[in-house]
C-alpha cells in the first residue's frame, strides 16, 4: 500500500498507535513468560491491536458520531493496555523502568486519541460552508 494510500496513513493518532503496537511487540511481548501464551500475552496483543484498528474503523465511516464512537472503543482500548501493562509489572515480568517508558507512550496515545476526539467534535458542530465557485 506504501505511501500513495495518503488517507488513514496520514493521521497522526493511528501512527503513534501503530508505532507504540510495535513498541509493545519489542519491548513488552517478548518478556512475558511462555505459560502466559493464552492469558495476558494473548490479551495485551488484542488490546494494542484494538487500538489503531478502532481508529482505522472510525475513520472509514461517514458520520462524525460515528467516528467519535470508535475514538472511545480504541480509548477504551487504551485503558485495557494500561491494566495488562500494570499487571506485567506487578508480577515481575517487564522491569519498571521498561513499564515507566511504555506506559508514557502509551499517555501520548491516549492524548493525542483525545485531541481527535475533539478535533471531530469542533468538525462536528462547524458551520458548513458551500464551495465558492
Amino acid at each position: 500500500m506504501g505511501k500513495e494510500y495518503g488517507g488513514l496513513e496520514t493521521l497522526r493518532v493511528w501512527q503513534a498507535a501503530m508505532a507504540f503496537v510495535e513498541t509493545i511487540y519489542r519491548e513488552v511481548i517478548p518478556h512475558l513468560p511462555s505459560n502466559e501464551r493464552f492469558a495476558l500475552r494473548d490479551q495485551l496483543q488484542r488490546a494494542v491491536q484494538s487500538i489503531p484498528a478502532n481508529l482505522a474503523e472510525g475513520y472509514g465511516r461517514y458520520h462524525f458520531a460515528d467516528r467519535i464512537r470508535f475514538c472511545y472503543i480504541a480509548r477504551g482500548s487504551v485503558e485495557e493496555v494500561f491494566t495488562f501493562l500494570e499487571i506485567a509489572r506487578r508480577l515481575n515480568y517487564i522491569s519498571e523502568d521498561n513499564h515507566r517508558r511504555v506506559q508514557q507512550e502509551l499517555q501520548r496515545v491516549k492524548q493525542m486519541i483525545n485531541g481527535y476526539i475533539r478535533y471531530l467534535r469542533s468538525q462536528q458542530h462547524a458551520p458548513h460552508t458551500s464551495p465558492k465557485k
